[in-house]
């Protein structure tokens, strides 16, 4: 059974700039290859304008560049870029867990307890996509129980930036089983309310992701 969750319904641009960031980090399109508006618009149906914007996130993500007079071109990698972000993750990710284990309401418990079971059940039926869905409302309704919008704020626009790479690695072998596996000590410390543990154990489970992903890169 799907739990309702607390979440934005994602933009058509953001739904692009997810569908066209899959494509980059699993190589169908290599660096230097163009991304011409229209193109795009006519391959998925859509107007220019949620294009355009999927192809501003895309390159504050570092995946294209955009050149003056010649278009968005898929960028080359950057590991360098990518292990600032992931360092930016963790830490942003590790205050936001510590903050919630002392902050939390019952009620945001009760969401985040309801987030981290569904994506048990999803483990069993196996369904990636819904799991990475709620993966995201989990991941979020621990931002929001930090009690402190800046800090949100702060982590969204990175997991923004780094969300095709976590996507990514949940396409590793017995990954979310781990990934369920690691949340579930997550879950445990802000449910008993200790804030450094569960600030240390959140950092730990990004560093994991980056990790998982650069297993997955190399495997391509």
């Amino acid at each position: 059974m799907n739990i309702a969750l607390p979440h934005q319904r994602r933009t058509l641009a953001e739904d692009l700039r997810l569908q066209i960031a899959d494509e980059i980090v699993r190589r169908q399109l290599g660096p230097g290859a163009a991304l011409d508006e229209t193109e795009l618009a006519r391959r998925f149906g859509v107007s220019r304008t949620p294009v355009r914007e999927a192809i501003r996130q895309l390159a504050a993500s570092g995946l294209i560049e955009v050149r003056a007079h010649r278009g968005a071109v898929v960028a080359k990698p950057d590991a360098e870029r990518l292990t600032g972000m992931f360092e930016a993750m963790a830490e942003l990710e590790g205050l936001c867990a510590g903050l919630a284990a002392e902050r939390m309401t019952v009620a945001e418990r009760h969401v985040l307890e309801a987030a981290h079971e569904e994506m048990r059940a999803l483990i069993r039926v196996g369904d990636p996509q819904r799991f990475h869905e709620v993966n995201e409302a989990f991941h979020g309704a621990i931002y929001a129980g930090a009690h402190n919008t800046y800090l949100a704020e702060l982590t969204l626009t990175t997991r923004v930036r780094v969300q095709p790479f976590r996507r990514a690695q949940f396409r590793n072998l017995g990954r979310l089983s781990k990934s369920h596996a690691e949340h579930d000590q997550v879950v445990t410390a802000i449910l008993r309310g200790d804030r450094a543990r569960a600030a240390s154990l959140m950092h730990a489970h990004i560093a994991t992701v980056r990790d998982e992903y650069g297993h997955y890169a190399e495997s391509l």
